[in-house]
């Protein structure tokens, strides 16, 4: 069973924010979690895998940002540059598309009102975050548990001034997309929400709960993990997923197995000509069964170039 995260929302938040899966998420972008933020010179970090005529540049992104984050340098912009194909988790086309993903698997059947699904002293949380979304509570009775929950940490991340148009991948997609260089997916979204759908009802449930904690401590979660981010300290970042006390089946599903498919894709590209701008949740990328470490035991070198 998926225990409780070890902070709350902070914890659950910090995993969706970096694992792609808040495709769905909107909001006004709310106010700026600190100064520090912009202060210092951002430089996250940035891996090369190569042979004689293939590059495969790994990023590991932040998809949910406050305004004003500064991430870019001269060397990532060089990489982005010298790509001629962008390949993320998954390609939007149209904002709308992950929303209707999200509904047709998140149709919740056969299961009782949305307050019914926690304990009897966590309701009164449970209503006050749903009047605060702003949305009716008929509408979280008709969804799936698990489809509640983001809808619950999108709203959350609004107002705690993080917003999924100021992430990372919008800025990527606008700049390949205007140089005319192709884009790929490695997912859609209904294998993303997918994996939230395979849960059983039980982990959905305490998913559930980890979305009603302190919107403070989320605030300061990310805050850290995106500063974490931004100057490039892997270590860190490998921490905020360790300590998230995931299940070993949500584990798998989110992490272990999308990491090793990455890394088949990374493989079997290695054999085409040209350079690739790759850019994947920054969970992905930290830890040692992270999509780097991965390529490493296939003999591949990853040599950090930022």
């Amino acid at each position: 069973m998926l225990t409780r995260l070890r902070n709350g929302l902070a914890r659950v938040g910090a995993v969706v924010a970096a694992f792609g899966l808040a495709g769905c998420a909107t909001g006004d972008g709310g106010t700026a979690p600190g100064a520090a933020l912009t202060a210092a010179e951002a430089r996250p970090a940035l891996w090369q895998v190569s042979d004689e005529d293939t590059t495969v540049y790994l990023f590991g992104t932040i998809h949910t940002l406050p305004p004003g984050t500064q991430w870019r340098s001269a060397r990532l912009n060089e990489a982005m540059a010298a790509s001629g194909e962008l390949v993320t988790e998954v390609v939007v086309e149209d904002p709308m598309v992950p929303v209707q993903a999200m509904m047709r698997l998140g149709r919740g059947q056969n299961l009782p009102p949305i307050l019914e699904r926690v304990p009897e002293e966590r309701r009164a949380a449970l209503r006050a975050a749903i009047e605060a979304s702003g949305l009716p509570m008929a509408h979280y009775d008709a969804l799936d548990t698990w489809a509640a929950s983001l809808t619950l940490i999108s709203v959350t991340f609004a107002r705690a001034g993080f917003d999924p148009a100021l992430g990372v991948e919008p800025v990527l997609t606008q700049e390949f997309t205007a140089r005319q260089r192709p884009r790929r997916g490695l997912e859609t979204f209904e294998e993303q929400f997918g994996f939230f759908d395979s849960m059983p009802e039980s982990e959905q449930r305490e998913f559930l709960l980890g979305a009603l904690e302190s919107e403070t401590e989320m605030r300061s979660e990310l805050a850290q993990m995106v500063e974490a981010w931004r100057s490039g300290d892997v270590g860190a970042l490998d921490r905020t997923f360790n300590d998230a006390d995931l299940s070993p089946r949500l584990r798998d599903v989110l992490l272990t197995r999308r990491n090793a498919g990455w890394a088949d894709w990374i493989h079997n590209r290695m054999n085409q000509p040209g350079t690739v701008f790759l850019a994947v949740g920054a969970g992905h990328l930290a830890g040692e069964d992270s999509v780097r470490e991965l390529l490493k035991r296939r003999g591949f070198r990853v040599r950090r170039v930022q």
